[in-house]
């Protein structure tokens, strides 16, 4: 054991008694820092079988699901990747952990997102898959001074032992928040607004790409990803968020 190793597991006693973990959900006291209490993960509403394999959204039931495990909307407009995944339904549960990530700095929040995200996706990734974040716009990033979906796949590639390719993509025009959109509004807006870094396109080649997002609503952010990274050569491309918005199918 490194003499650093030694003093963080000598202090963390100390200041857990100073500054006793808290639920990174409600904010009770719990008996580890970064983990929810166990109402906040009661209220969880993780995404399990039967899911639409194409889109994450749940399914009422396996019937409902069909042979193939996928939705109608997804049959009838299939999306531009191969599969998706998400953890969780995005309810207030998961908004009070995205949302303080996402704008208030929780960044705490990672790592225990992350985690979930596995357990969501496990069944796509493997050692050689490649964790892409949905880029920001330069502004957007100069204002909020971190980009949420790049910590998550950094964070992603730190506990499955695959890589993160932070810089792949680039978000080459500034649009308005999507928040309040349909989904043919939310398509317009995102065409042509992402494309892959020129100096990336040749570590694309063949391999199999994650593309790592916060929330997926109705998929328009992620398809505008997916279609230059085919584009450029990436053999084949998943989406992974940490939460599904279930309002809707996020066929394209």
């Amino acid at each position: 054991m490194n003499r650093a190793t030694w003093w963080r597991r000598a202090a963390t006693p100390v200041l857990d008694l100073l500054f006793p973990p808290r639920c990174l959900g409600c904010g009770a006291e719990v008996m580890e820092a970064g983990h929810l209490c166990g109402a906040c993960v009661g209220r969880l509403h993780l995404i399990t079988p039967p899911f639409c394999r194409r889109c994450a959204l749940p399914f009422t039931s396996r019937a409902a699901a069909g042979p193939d495990m996928t939705c109608a909307t997804c049959q009838q407009n299939p999306p531009p990747w191969h599969e998706a995944r998400a953890a969780m339904v995005y309810d207030d549960t998961a908004r009070s952990l995205i949302l303080p990530l996402k704008y208030a700095d929780c960044t705490e929040n990672v790592s225990l997102l992350a985690r979930y995200m596995i357990m969501a996706a496990s069944d796509i990734m493997t050692g050689e898959s490649l964790f892409l974040p949905v880029p920001l716009h330069r502004l957007r990033l100069f204002g909020r001074r971190y980009n949420q979906a790049a910590l998550l796949a950094r964070a992603l590639a730190g506990l499955t032992g695959a890589k993160a390719l932070c810089d792949g993509l680039e978000r080459i025009r500034a649009t308005r928040p999507l928040e309040g959109l349909g989904r043919s509004q939310r398509q317009r807006l995102m065409h042509g607004a992402i494309t892959v870094r020129p100096g990336r396109i040749p570590v694309l080649a063949g391999r199999h790409v994650i593309v790592v997002d916060d929330v997926m609503t109705t998929g328009a952010t992620l398809a505008a990803c997916v279609v230059p990274l085919l584009a450029a050569g990436a053999g084949r491309v998943d989406v992974l968020a940490a939460a599904r918005a279930c309002g809707q199918p996020a066929a394209q």
